[in-house]
């Protein structure tokens, strides 16, 4: 499981034009998942995002969490996080999730996080979304469930 988290002042999802989805600040997640993934992996991975030191503290440190702040979270899926473009010129996407095992497992990382004691908006999975957000700082970091 794979997650490009980026610090936000706010973050939206669209889908046909409708607002699905909303938060101030906090973290937009953009989770991709692979085949192999698994609950666990996604109740990790939700564990480390919940206290992911990336707001900065009084000094300017990185120092607070999600947690700390009371920031929200924006949790997107994203299967493109697996793609693989080593070869050719098209992207392959064989790594990642088929749709039922990926929205299941996106389901349990978004309750996961919850949990954790986050409030947690979701986009709309396997719909077309249009992403709006303020990057602020800019920070985006990458997270793996191995590297958890």
């Amino acid at each position: 499981m794979r997650a490009l988290i980026q610090r936000v002042s706010r973050a939206s999802v669209s889908v046909d034009g409708v607002e699905a989805a909303a938060i101030g600040p906090g973290l937009l997640v953009l989770l991709g998942v692979a085949g192999g993934d698994s609950e666990d992996d996604a109740a990790a991975l939700a564990a480390k995002t919940a206290v992911l030191r990336v707001f900065s503290n009084e000094a300017g440190k990185f120092d607070l969490s999600l947690l700390d702040t009371g920031g929200e979270a924006l949790v997107v899926s994203q299967f493109t996080l697996y793609a693989d473009a080593s070869r050719g010129r098209r992207p392959d996407f064989t790594a990642a999730a088929g749709p039922e095992k990926a929205e299941a497992l996106y389901l349990a990382f978004a309750d996961a996080l919850r949990a954790k004691g986050v409030r947690v908006s979701t986009g709309v999975f396997g719909a077309h979304m249009k992403v709006e957000l303020v990057n602020d700082g800019p920070v985006t970091i990458w997270l793996d469930t191995e590297a958890s």
